[in-house]
C-alpha cells in the first residue's frame, strides 16, 4: 500500500514562506537553466515554459521558439497543447457536477448512459472511470469508430480482462465517457460546460478547448519527433474530453494555486478540486486518485521514473482497492500529457506549498520530464538534487 505521510500545515507553510522569501527571480532563472538546458539540448526542444508557484509567489522560465518559421519566442502567454493533462479539467468538472447535485461519482456508468445497462458498465462507477479502474478499457478509441452510436455499440459488447477494481487501464475511452456523462448532466456540450461552468470559476482566461481566432497568435506550433515538422492536434473521438485542452504556463500556475488553496474560490469549486485528489486505489508505484497520481515525498527517482514509464500508460497494471485517503500533505501529485507535437508535466507538493508546470512544444519522454521537475523542486526547496 502506498503510505501518504502527512505534515502539519502550519509547519509546512512556515517552511515554504522561508523558501519563497529567499528565492530571487535571478536564482530561479539560474536554477531552471541548470536543470532544463541539458533536456532542451538532448531532445532538441524548440520551446519550453516552466512555471512555479511557491506559497503563492510565481516564477516563470521560458526559452526558445513557439514558431520557428516566424521566429516567435515562447512567453508567459504562449498557448501549448496539454495532451492528457486535459484530464485534470475533466475530473474537476465531474467533481463540480457532484457538488452541484447533478450526479454522484459512485453512480454506475450505465446510469449515465442507459444504453449500456446490462453490460460491464453496471459495475464500473464514474469514480472508477476517473481512476482508470475499468479492467482493461483500451488506451484509444478503436480506429473504425467514428460516432457516438458506434462507440456505444462497441462498449456494450466490451468485456473486462479481469476484476475492474484490480486492473488499472490508462484510457482515453474511460475519461472520455466521464466527460460525456458530465456534460449531459450540465445539459450542454462538453466544451460549453468547460467554458461556462469550470474555467470562469477558476479564473482561467487563456485556457481553451478550441483556441479562439483572437488568441491564435499566441498558439505555439508543436514539432514532431519524427521529421521536425510543425504540427497541431487533430480532431478525434473524445478528443476534447481526453487530450484537447490548450493553455498557458500562467493559467496552469493558477490552476495549481487553486489546488494548493492559494485562491479565493467558491466552496463548491474548492470541494470539487479536493475530491479529485481523493484516492481509493494503489498501484505498484503510486496512489491513484481522479487522474492525479500520488507519491510519498520525498520520492525516489527510480520510483518516479517507473510510475511515469510508458508501460504504466500502454499496458494494464495491477491495482489494489483500499479505504479512500486524501492525497494532501507530504505527497507529490503529478500528471503527464502529450500530443504529437507537445509534452506537458504538472506536479505539486501540498506540504511544501509548491507546484510546477512544464510545457514544451516537443513530445519527449515522460520520465525525463518527471526527473527534471524532481531536481528542480529539490533545488528550489534548498534540499539539493539527489
Amino acid at each position: 500500500m502506498i503510505i501518504v505521510r502527512l505534515l502539519g500545515f502550519a509547519t509546512a507553510m512556515l517552511a515554504a514562506s522561508a523558501h519563497a522569501q529567499d528565492l530571487t527571480r535571478q536564482d530561479f532563472q539560474a536554477i531552471s537553466e541548470s536543470v532544463f538546458r541539458p533536456v532542451i539540448e538532448e531532445f532538441d526542444i524548440p520551446g519550453i515554459a516552466v512555471g512555479v508557484t511557491l506559497e503563492g509567489r510565481h516564477y516563470v522560465f521560458t526559452d526558445g521558439m513557439a514558431d520557428r518559421a516566424a521566429s516567435r519566442p515562447i512567453g508567459p502567454d504562449t498557448i501549448f497543447e496539454l495532451g492528457s493533462n486535459s484530464k485534470l479539467f475533466n475530473v474537476a468538472l465531474a467533481a463540480l457536477a457532484e457538488e452541484k447535485g447533478l450526479l454522484s461519482l459512485q453512480d454506475p456508468v450505465s446510469a449515465g448512459l442507459p444504453v449500456l445497462a446490462g453490460t460491464a458498465f453496471d459495475g464500473i462507477s464514474l469514480y472508477d472511470l476517473a481512476a482508470h479502474a475499468t479492467g482493461g478499457l483500451p488506451l484509444q478509441v478503436p480506429d473504425d469508430i467514428a460516432d457516438h452510436q458506434a462507440l456505444m455499440t462497441y462498449l456494450a459488447a466490451w468485456k473486462p480482462e479481469g476484476d475492474t477494481k484490480s486492473l488499472r487501464s490508462y484510457s482515453n475511452v474511460s475519461i472520455g465517457l466521464l466527460g460525456v456523462i458530465t456534460a449531459e448532466r450540465f445539459g450542454k456540450s462538453y466544451e460549453d460546460a468547460i467554458n461556462e461552468d469550470l474555467l470562469p470559476a477558476l479564473g482561467l482566461n487563456s485556457t481553451f478547448v478550441t483556441v479562439p481566432k483572437a488568441a491564435m497568435g499566441h498558439y505555439a506550433f508543436g514539432y514532431a519527433r519524427t521529421d521536425d515538422s510543425p504540427v497541431r492536434v487533430s480532431p478525434g473521438m473524445l478528443d476534447s474530453e481526453a487530450y484537447g485542452i490548450k493553455s498557458t504556463v500562467t493559467d496552469m500556475i493558477r490552476f495549481l494555486d487553486a489546488h494548493l488553496g492559494n485562491l479565493a474560490l467558491d466552496d463548491a469549486m474548492t470541494a470539487a478540486l479536493a475530491k479529485t485528489r481523493m484516492s481509493e486505489f494503489d498501484t505498484a508505484h503510486y496512489a491513484q486518485a481522479m487522474v492525479w497520481e500520488g507519491y510519498p515525498w520525498p520520492v525516489d527517482a527510480s520510483e518516479l521514473a517507473a510510475g511515469n514509464s510508458a508501460d504504466m500508460a500502454m499496458t494494464p497494471q495491477p491495482m489494489t482497492r483500499r479505504a479512500a485517503i486524501a492525497l494532501d500533505g507530504k505527497v507529490l501529485l503529478n500528471k503527464t500529457g502529450a500530443t504529437n507535437g507537445f509534452g506537458s508535466y504538472v506536479a505539486m507538493i501540498p506540504s511544501e506549498q509548491i507546484g510546477v508546470v512544464v510545457l514544451a512544444n516537443r513530445n519527449y519522454p515522460n520520465p525525463v520530464r518527471a526527473e527534471a521537475t524532481r531536481k528542480l523542486i529539490h533545488l528550489l526547496l534548498e534540499e539539493g538534487a539527489e
